[in-house]
């Protein structure tokens, strides 16, 4: 009974691998699981070895195939196929952001109307303001015999922002700033970031150009998304109507977009297992191609295997078959001093029974 758990009689063999089908010799020897690899560069650094650059195109691969969850027939295809997506996901992306642009201007007129009591054109009288005091209309008749000119700001502002916002405004501007809010009836997301926040939407007046530069600073140190202001009711709505048409343009854009990422996905899915089976193959190969030696004068790889003596001639098969690829053999590549020798079409080993 004790025979049944010995192992079979082993023996240590030396490959001779030519340059140019080593890799399809290690491919053939991998898929039939007959040997067990000696390492012949201990002393060598992982990343000093000859194969480390294709070991490390395998690991993108494999991180491609992570990250998309798919793959096509030839490596050079998948790289193709990620740059592909790349750019078509970074159009999708910019788009979503104008989309998300539009959306907020669009919230932007429809809510600034009813700050003002009538249609305000670039020379409102203050009655349009409903939010003036005394001082401020002072101040106001004051800058328009100066030949101060009345402009505008709008734009959203995130909502916990808005007290600091208005705070500097006051100070900075010395009080010849007019700023109306009203806030947002749902969250947008912010087109930068992509969080999903209240805004508030704000109009601010305010006279002399100096203070127009002071205003539009203080935007964006509070990240305002500011929008241009209309100068008439007849402009507001021909805007209005714009953004509606581009929205809707953009939404078509993107759906067709979404659609066309999904079949392409959907498609290269189809392989997905078989493909990180194959890199990882890959992978496997070349590792074991840098546990070689290198012969600069005969131009080939050493390797030294552990086989079973029962299995020498599925070794010398698998040889063979990794040789086909070689035009012609390129003479004797074994030399046997003790045991059994085989020889293959550029490739060969030695075996130390």
């Amino acid at each position: 009974m004790g025979s049944l758990f010995r192992s079979e009689s082993m023996c240590l063999a030396q490959l001779f691998l030519q340059s140019g089908t080593a890799y399809e010799c290690l491919s053939a020897l991998g898929e039939k699981g007959l040997v067990q690899f000696r390492d012949l560069n201990q002393n060598v650094s992982s990343f000093q070895r000859k194969f480390v650059g294709e070991v490390k195109r395998c690991e993108e691969l494999e991180r491609i195939l992570g990250k998309f969850e798919e793959a096509t027939p030839h490596m050079e295809q998948l790289q193709k196929l990620e740059v592909e997506l790349r750019e078509v996901t970074k159009n999708k992306e910019k788009l979503r952001k104008n989309l998300l642009e539009l959306v907020e201007y669009t919230h932007m007129l429809r809510i600034t109307k009813t700050f003002l009591k009538r249609n305000v054109e670039f020379e409102p009288t203050y009655e349009e303001f409903p939010a003036l005091e005394n001082d401020s209309l002072l101040d106001y008749s004051c800058m328009q015999r100066l030949g101060a000119k009345l402009g505008f700001v709008s734009g959203l502002i995130q909502q916990g922002k808005v007290e600091a916002f208005e705070r500097m405004l006051w100070r900075a501007c010395k009080g010849y700033t007019i700023v109306t809010y009203a806030e947002l009836d749902e969250s947008l997301e912010d087109p930068e970031t992509g969080e999903v926040i209240k805004w508030n939407v704000f109009l601010i007046s305010f006279w002399g150009e100096q203070i127009g530069h002071k205003v539009k600073k203080i935007c964006d140190c509070y990240h305002c998304h500011v929008y241009p202001y209309p100068n008439t009711a007849e402009e507001r709505r021909e805007i209005q109507e714009g953004l509606n048409t581009r929205i809707q343009d953009l939404y078509t854009v993107l759906h067709k977009t979404e659609d066309y990422l999904r079949q392409v996905l959907c498609k290269a899915a189809e392989s997905v297992c078989s493909r990180v089976v194959q890199v990882r193959k890959v992978k496997a190969i070349y590792h074991m191609l840098n546990m070689c030696s290198f012969d600069v004068t005969n131009k080939c790889l050493i390797a030294e295997v552990w086989c079973p003596e029962v299995d020498l001639p599925g070794l010398r098969r698998a040889l063979e078959e990794g040789s086909v690829r070689l035009p012609a053999p390129l003479g004797p590549s074994t030399q046997t001093t003790r045991g059994r020798g085989v020889s293959a079409a550029g490739c060969g080993f030695t075996a130390d029974l």
